[in-house]
């Protein structure tokens, strides 16, 4: 059984993984990453913390039954948001969850997902930054790429971040699920960042290494006048085959 101090190793191995400079993912207080605590409860990056450095002090308890219900609001003034954030703290002591703890605490509720991971990775904002994110959310290169990213990615277009860009991936997200009747492992935000969520931080730590790497690659063979993107039925191919699914329960997606 995982324990609360489980979960707080788990997700201070995570970010000082993601803030790694040479990842070039996240720096300053860029990016953040939750685990699901139990139904009631998740643990959160506070605001302005930095992943690479990132302490038990820099991680705030929430409950889900105060952020949820704030999806489905309207009107509210970012003063209002933030003194929301202050009360779903389970402590009082904790220092101000992000503002994205928002589409945080919604995604911990899709299926079989148990930890999120946003960062601003270099190349997958060099595209989302460009008029060709789609084209990369929609579109898969590398077999590799399908086992850790799925056949697509959710695709947000920019949006203000906290309720608002919450409310809008969950839009997106649910469209998504009703269009393509998968689960999304990526969710990617122009001119933002990249969004991975998983079984577990490894999971979710796979899945952003592989989209910055199939970024990588999107961008270099754009140079060369490509990509070459797989057909619908070779990706359909790759997310069928079983050892690809054994591939996927080893490495927690």
């Amino acid at each position: 059984m995982t324990t609360r101090a489980d979960s707080i190793s788990s997700l201070l191995q995570l970010a000082h993984t993601l803030g790694k400079d040479d990842l070039r993912m996240s720096i300053l207080g860029e990016g953040n990453v939750s685990i699901r605590v139990s139904d009631e409860t998740f643990l959160v990056k506070t605001s302005g913390a930095n992943l690479g450095s990132l302490s038990e002090t820099g991680i705030a308890e929430c409950r889900f039954d105060k952020l949820l219900p704030m999806i489905d609001s309207k009107g509210m003034d970012d003063a209002q948001i933030d003194q929301a954030l202050f009360d779903a703290r389970v402590s009082l002591d904790a220092k101000k969850p992000s503002v994205e703890s928002l589409f945080h605490a919604w995604l911990l509720g899709l299926p079989g997902v148990q930890c999120v991971g946003h960062v601003h990775a270099i190349a997958v904002n060099q595209i989302l930054c460009s008029p060709r994110a789609k084209e990369f959310a929609r579109n898969r290169i590398f077999p590799d790429e399908i086992v850790c990213c799925g056949c697509e990615s959710v695709f947000v277009p920019y949006t203000d971040p906290g309720l608002a860009l919450a409310q809008v991936i969950r839009q997106k997200t649910l469209k998504f699920v009703a269009r393509t009747k998968r689960d999304p492992r990526i969710i990617l935000l122009e001119n933002h960042g990249v969004i991975a969520v998983g079984s577990s931080p490894d999971g979710v730590l796979a899945s952003l290494l592989m989209v910055e790497k199939s970024a990588q690659i999107f961008v270099g063979s754009a140079a060369l006048g490509g990509p070459n993107f797989l057909t619908a039925k070779q990706v359909q191919r790759i997310a069928g085959r079983p050892d690809e699914h054994y591939r996927q329960s080893v490495l927690k997606l």
